[in-house]
């Protein structure tokens, strides 16, 4: 879905791809199935230890968000909200400090793996892998060619990190409400399905959320980090081609596989993590 995503963003008017679809259908006829995997290596590269550094954070200052917002006596889903989306935000800034200079060094998630993705593409250069990305980079632009698109990076990544964990947070604490659950008339302890169901679809509407909200920023990003490099481009350059070719509804582009994208990676990370806290929690 990513990959889907990533080429629908950079599309220009004149790409045959112009939805889903035909980007799908183009990938299997030139590459089969794994041309859908583009650049796994090195977001895999880059996903855990991102991960462990976010939900660390996230967890510690989830803990000092609620006991912040305590004293504003709000009711129960929006200090939920108030309180996951700081800490969505907050462990956000954090993995992203921590870790994009590595995620670079590596080859790995914001310059490298969407070039992957789009190599051979709408004009853009073919590619060896992520160490030959690098090597062009920094031999075009130096070292800050990797960080193209980073300012709007945590811009995307810190609003769609505290939407989603906003959205998920309170949705949660609604549906188990509309349940019959937190009120005087408390029905027995939930069974392992019910949570489990509750969970998905708090995920499935944190990923909606986030993904009608962020989606142009991610579209201006994501054309500065795989097309900046050729074309020296800014953010306003950017959006003024987009809005010239597509109308505002440009910045939507990929709007439909970020949705699947988010719902499905929100759904799957947060159902094993929270599965894996209930194993790993002692009775008292």
């Amino acid at each position: 879905m990513s990959v889907i995503k990533t080429r629908l963003q950079v599309a220009t008017k004149d790409t045959v791809e112009k939805n889903a679809f035909s980007v799908i259908r183009g990938l299997l006829k030139s590459d089969g199935i794994p041309g859908l995997y583009r650049g796994f290596g090195t977001v895999i590269t880059g996903a855990i230890p991102a991960r462990i550094i976010f939900l660390t954070a996230l967890e510690t200052t989830k803990v000092a968000a609620f006991k912040m917002i305590e004293p504003l006596n709000l009711s129960e889903a929006p200090q939920a909200a108030v309180a996951n989306g700081i800490a969505g935000m907050t462990s956000s800034l954090f993995s992203q400090s921590v870790f994009v200079p590595i995620d670079v060094v590596c080859c790995s998630l914001l310059s490298v793996s969407q070039k992957l993705m789009v190599q051979g593409y709408s004009g853009h250069e073919r590619y060896k892998g992520g160490i030959d990305v690098v090597r062009k980079i920094v031999r075009s632009d130096g070292i800050r060619g990797l960080y193209r698109g980073f300012g709007l990076s945590v811009m995307t990544y810190s609003p769609s990190s505290a939407v989603w964990w906003a959205s998920y947070g309170s949705s949660q604490r609604i549906i188990w409400r509309f349940l019959g659950y937190g009120t005087d008339a408390e029905p027995a302890a939930p069974s392992d399905s019910k949570i489990v169901a509750v969970q998905a679809s708090g995920g499935i509407i944190a990923g909606a959320t986030a993904s009608c909200i962020t989606t142009p920023l991610d579209t201006i990003k994501t054309r500065l980090q795989v097309m900046g490099h050729e074309r020296k481009s800014t953010a306003r350059q950017v959006v003024k081609t987009l809005v010239k070719d597509d109308g505002w509804t440009g910045l939507y582009k990929g709007l439909g596989p970020r949705f699947v994208s988010m719902s499905a990676w929100g759904t799957s990370m947060i159902l094993a993590y929270e599965y894996l806290k209930r194993l790993c929690a002692k009775d008292e």
